[in-house]
């Protein structure tokens, strides 16, 4: 395990620091916001604000504006009016970590929602985390098994990668998301549900995690009725945590959902400080803050520990072109897309091999392999674009070797990427399907 002495120490150390005024007054609510003036409080600090009928609510600070700072409350300000003292209470967010938080559902600001007492944790470190030097990163050179023989075969996933699933409302990401949970071999899994339905935790817990699978995670909930302070929270707490077991050396698993609704959380907070708006109204710190996310997780230093990390990505409308998708598809490791067409034709799960691929594929697999995957994805895709020809029946057997073969396997092709969602299916025996399905086609 890591020494965080010096870390925690630190952390502290600056939370606690005195400040130069540590109480001001509340003078305007536009919108989301909160404008005081008379307070010095850095972005990220957490003040109170106390009414004049002794309502009491926290807020963080999100923007400042020459003397004035602005605060976006966890709560609805209902009882807040001009006149209010704002006080700060830390000045650089923290969080406490330990192996008590394993088996918890706790919110944004690590407090239980299962009904259980808070966990007592040692150790407190900063919500923001600590960069890695990129030179100091191991390389991912191992394969996860994840369960699904349709990723396990075709789209291989090392350990430590970061990955997106991409798709549109209703397509079964949440139930894709939920047979990686159970089936992926990971030491400790930390589940991030962020601005999803409130109703959808307690789903989780009993349909993809149970007893069992809870024993040996951490779920942070921040459902899409809080303040998007606390959605933003919720995510950097949910990375935080999974760094924290990452740097004792366990193989992390950290699934977020959705990545789509922590941009919403970030415009949100952008539009309100007079961040102008640029595509789809996002403001430009979005598109910073995404990459930086992903990039905090990945293999540890030296290759002590990894996270791997699933990211669900929302394309809006079905748009493939969607500004969050575009982010998401250049910063991560590879992404699995999922397709309407085959959810309507109850093909589960729907994976679409055209637009999926996996970066670290050649890295994993021998060249043999390799090649049986990526042969695999070239019948696939040429079928899907030559569907409609086939069906009329315009194409002309023997024009093409390829296509030929394409058709002559659709049958065990689709066989071969629908699966159960409660049946997982190991690495070894995914492997063994694809080389029987490809057997047949070069047969």
């Amino acid at each position: 395990m890591l020494d965080f002495s010096d870390a925690i120490a630190k952390d502290l150390q600056t939370a606690h620091a005195p400040s130069p005024e540590r109480s001001g007054t509340l003078v305007r609510l536009v919108g989301l916001t909160l404008e005081a003036r008379g307070v010095i409080a850095p972005l990220g600090a957490v003040c109170e604000v106390a009414g004049l009928d002794g309502t009491r609510i926290e807020a963080e600070v999100v923007g400042f504006n020459d003397q004035t700072i602005y605060l976006m409350p966890f709560t609805e300000p209902t009882g807040i009016g001009p006149g209010a003292v704002v006080r700060v209470l830390t000045r650089v967010a923290h969080v406490s970590l330990g192996p008590e938080l394993l088996g918890r559902v706790i919110d944004g600001r690590g407090q239980p929602l299962d009904g259980k007492p808070p966990p007592q944790c040692a150790d407190r470190l900063s919500l923001l985390g600590r960069p890695l030097n990129p030179m100091e990163r191991g390389p991912i050179d191992t394969v996860l098994d994840v369960g699904v023989k349709a990723i396990n075969g075709v789209l291989t996933v090392g350990r430590g990668q970061r990955l997106g699933l991409i798709a549109g409302s209703g397509v079964g990401k949440s139930v894709l998301l939920g047979m990686l949970t159970r089936f992926t071999k990971a030491d400790v899994v930390v589940i991030g549900l962020i601005g999803e339905r409130g109703r959808e935790v307690q789903a989780f817990i009993q349909e993809s995690l149970g007893e069992e699978g809870l024993a040996k995670s951490v779920l942070v909930a921040a459902p899409a009725n809080v303040s998007p302070v606390l959605r933003l929270r919720a995510t950097n707490m949910t990375h935080v945590i999974a760094e924290y077991f990452r740097d004792q050396g366990k193989n992390v698993l950290m699934l977020v959902d959705s990545l789509t609704r922590v941009a919403h959380a970030q415009r949100e907070i952008g539009l309100a400080v007079g961040e102008p708006p640029t595509a789809k109204g996002y403001p430009p710190s979005v598109f910073g803050l995404l990459p930086n996310l992903i990039e905090r997780a990945g293999v540890g230093r030296n290759g002590f520990g990894s996270i791997t990390a699933i990211y669900t990505v929302l394309a809006e409308g079905d748009d493939g072109n969607d500004p969050i998708v575009d982010i998401a598809r250049a910063s991560l490791d590879g992404q699995v897309m999922l397709s309407r067409s085959l959810a309507d034709a109850a093909h589960y799960p729907a994976i679409d091999m055209a637009g999926s691929i996996s970066r670290v594929m050649q890295n994993l697999l021998s060249p043999e392999d390799l090649k049986e995957a990526n042969r695999f994805r070239r019948l696939w895709t040429l079928y899907q674009q030559n569907q409609d020809l086939i069906q009329v029946g315009a194409y002309d057997a023997g024009t093409n070797r390829d296509l030929d073969a394409a058709i002559a396997a659709r049958e065990q092709m689709v066989e071969f990427l629908q699966q159960d969602m409660h049946a997982g299916v190991a690495y070894d025996m995914s492997r063994a399907m694809l080389g029987s399905v490809m057997g047949q086609v070069n047969a």
